[in-house]
């Protein structure tokens, strides 16, 4: 296999060429495929809020679902975001051999995985939902929804774990069609499903499992093609604790960054339905919703900027490293301050788009101003966490991620509604109160860790936690 450090064959040389350039290259197709992903999940919201005389009732029960589904997309990343940073480094040593391991054994730990939240879902379907705050009137919907959904998880995690694999090699282009085709179809199949074929919340589903699985064969059909730098091969597949175990510890964190995100969507959704009903339980699905469409960008960049931080780790080229992150890092930042500065302005138009249902666009509409007051700071604490990946340090980035989340944010939606009278608006008030102490927390680690992991390159050495 050729050794011609880094330059791939899209003509992206992730040791040599600009990292301004690079990171343009690379994460433009990532942030395109990623809004392409936010458009699908806008209308697809606003397919369901509009399903007649069920509008209210599709939503609350995806947002019940949601927890679920995060999780699934966390185990993708738990995989995909671990071995994806040490195939850069491998490939930024020149070690391709040691990078199509990883690849194969991630592989199959994906195949393993999908089976596992197959089966359990199957089994104890009901159970689960009651547990993350179905009531007795969602609870037919969200089953009816996750009986499909569930049964195209392989589709998914392959679609979304083994892309990173695509990306970490250069591939921005390939790894965008991949994310295109799933939420482009997605988009054409769900009217289809819903409303032409009369099938409702489960034809949502099934769009999904149909779209995610033509996403899921494009990608192995490059993961075994020609174009690929690296390829999933028989012999790598066999799963050797030695290869694997660094890439879980390495994933450990973007997998707690997401599934603490179902924990805390579980938490919600039990605290909102006792204090508020399904009405609120709904608007936090469109809250959530508006969240995750504004951070696509961000993600987009953070996966644009992986490979070069990662190839450039293992070349030990700290000057690099530390021009990508600061690039990163005002790119991530700009745009969560812009993003943020509209929702204030215009909450309204941005919950309209996803219901017409008057009593739930007036509970949305006075929570989004507080729920997402401190979301401008975000950027920049995302693209911390992100590089501590891309550059291994494993332990910080699982720290920071379980913070805000699980030791911060899940505590405060049950200390503040009781605090001088705040009730539900106590439950949205706690996601900025964890913003800020999270990002404040966050950036004397990143900063401690980060400069250890430089001084470490210029010394010929990747810094070890």
């Amino acid at each position: 296999m050729s050794k011609d450090r880094g330059r791939s064959k899209t003509g992206v040389d992730l040791g040599k060429d600009s990292i301004g350039k690079l990171l343009l290259r690379l994460s433009l197709p990532a942030i395109l495929a990623q809004l392409t992903n936010a458009l699908y999940s806008i209308i697809n919201r606003m397919y369901l809020g509009n399903i007649p005389g069920q509008s209210h009732l599709a939503l609350s029960a995806l947002g019940v679902c949601m927890p679920i589904l995060i999780l699934i997309t966390a185990f993708s990343s738990l995989v995909g975001m671990g071995g994806a940073p040490r195939v850069s480094a491998h490939m930024g040593e020149g070690d391709y051999a040691g990078a199509e391991r990883i690849l194969g054994n991630c592989f199959t730990t994906i195949l393993l995985i999908s089976a596992a939240i197959t089966l359990v879902l199957q089994l104890f379907m009901s159970p689960i939902l009651q547990m993350f705050g179905a009531s007795g009137e969602t609870l037919p919907y969200a089953t009816s929804y996750l009986r499909i959904y569930s049964l195209g998880t392989v589709f998914m995690q392959i679609a979304l774990g083994m892309n990173f694999f695509i990306s970490a090699q250069g591939f921005a282009k390939t790894s965008m069609i991949t994310i295109l085709l799933g939420a482009g179809l997605n988009i054409i199949l769900d009217p289809i499903l819903i409303f032409g074929m009369g099938m409702g919340l489960p034809g949502a589903a099934l769009a999904t499992v149909i779209s995610q699985g033509v996403a899921a064969a494009w990608v192995m059909g490059f993961l075994l093609g020609p174009k690929t730098q690296l390829k999933i091969r028989r012999e790598n597949m066999p799963i050797r604790w030695k290869i694997l175990a660094p890439v879980l510890l390495l994933g450990l964190s973007p997998f707690a960054m997401q599934s603490t995100e179902g924990l805390v969507s579980i938490a919600f959704n039990i605290r909102l339905r006792d204090m508020g009903g399904d009405v609120a339980v709904g608007a936090m699905t469109i809250l959530t919703s508006i969240l995750q469409v504004g951070m696509m960008p961000v993600s987009g960049m953070g996966q644009g900027a992986q490979p070069i931080l990662s190839f450039n780790l293992g070349a030990r080229k700290a000057d690099r490293v530390k021009e990508a992150f600061r690039i990163l890092l005002f790119s991530s930042l700009g745009w969560s301050v812009t993003y943020w500065a509209v929702l204030m302005l215009f909450p309204g138009w941005f919950a309209g788009l996803f219901s017409s249902d008057p009593a739930l666009l007036e509970t949305a509409v006075w929570a989004m101003r507080i729920y997402l007051a401190a979301q401008f700071i975000s950027g920049a604490q995302i693209a911390c966490q992100q590089t501590l990946v891309a550059v291994e340090q494993a332990k910080a980035s699982l720290f920071l991620a379980l913070l805000r989340k699980l030791f911060l944010l899940v505590p405060l939606m049950f200390i503040l509604p009781s605090i001088a009278g705040l009730g539900l608006t106590g439950v949205f008030l706690a996601q900025p109160t964890a913003d800020l102490v999270a990002f404040t927390i966050t950036a004397l680690v990143f900063y401690t860790r980060f400069s250890r992991v430089l001084r470490g390159l210029r010394e010929g050495r990747v810094q070890e936690e």
